[in-house]
């Protein structure tokens, strides 16, 4: 396709404002980092790196790290498990209400927040009489991380030909031997990619979280929330939020590399 020179710069033009209007603020929380004061003022007055060592030694924020790390490892898990079910059971087979199930699926990560927050909350705590835990957060984080999975494992399903399965169970292969040998090389990198974004997704949350979370289980958005207003702890919430940025572009970037893959979707005839 060919567009004249003007076109182009347009283009161009338009690509950078909206990728300055998506990071700009990124980039201001991440020079308040490296503030040499207390007080955020524009410009900084100077810059400097001890707010990375408090942040650091922090307890409150190793502790919370910790607990994100363990709710969203749990979650991931839950989500591969019944995300890749459903897709298998959505993608390979027919049966009535194969859409609305698949509807249903993904309805999750559609509702707001606040609403899955509630239902949760309520299901704990005035239905199963249980007490808020990390538990219930990563239950509470495995509901949408699902549909991550989901979505990721279905597409590579329908890229993929199911002739090579019915080859192999011609062949003499029991399920576990067709999914073992022939699906799954297929579906690894989809897997992967699911992974990372389920755990990526469940690593940031904060609404859920809010709704499932005991006192003595803060995940690190809740304690970045929770001290954000606090001025002597302001510096270490910047220096929190940069890292997190830069560690959640990590399992994004893989991820989107992976889904990227080609995969033959056609069997030989």
């Amino acid at each position: 396709m060919q567009i004249s020179g003007s076109t182009r710069w347009f283009l161009r033009g338009a690509m950078a404002l909206a990728l300055a209007f998506l990071y700009l603020p990124l980039i201001v929380v991440a020079i308040y980092a490296f503030n040499k004061t207390v007080v955020q003022v524009w410009p900084p007055p100077g810059l400097s790196l001890r707010w990375f060592s408090k942040a650091l030694h922090n307890t409150g924020v190793r502790d919370a790290l910790w607990t994100s790390v363990k709710a969203g490892l749990a979650a991931t898990a839950i989500a591969l498990v019944l995300g890749t079910m459903a897709s298998m059971a959505v993608a390979r087979y027919k049966f009535f209400g194969r859409e609305t199930v698949s509807f249903l699926v993904i309805l999750p990560i559609a509702l707001p927040g606040i609403v899955t927050g509630m239902a949760l909350n309520a299901t704990f705590t005035q239905t199963l009489h249980i007490d808020l835990t990390l538990l219930t957060v990563i239950i509470g984080h495995a509901t949408f991380c699902i549909v991550v999975v989901y979505n990721n494992v279905i597409a590579r399903l329908r890229r993929t030909s199911g002739s090579f399965e019915e080859a192999s169970a011609d062949l003499g292969a029991h399920t576990w031997q067709t999914f073992r040998f022939v699906l799954f090389p297929q579906l690894r990198s989809a897997l992967v990619a699911g992974a990372l974004l389920a755990f990526a997704l469940s690593f940031d949350e904060i609404v859920v979280t809010t709704f499932t979370a005991g006192p003595g289980t803060p995940t690190l958005p809740i304690w970045i929330f929770n001290n954000l207003f606090r001025p002597n702890q302001a510096p270490v919430v910047n220096v929190v939020a940069a890292v997190l940025v830069l560690t959640s572009a990590i399992p994004i970037y893989v991820a989107q590399r992976l889904s990227g893959d080609t995969v033959n979707a056609t069997a030989a005839p």
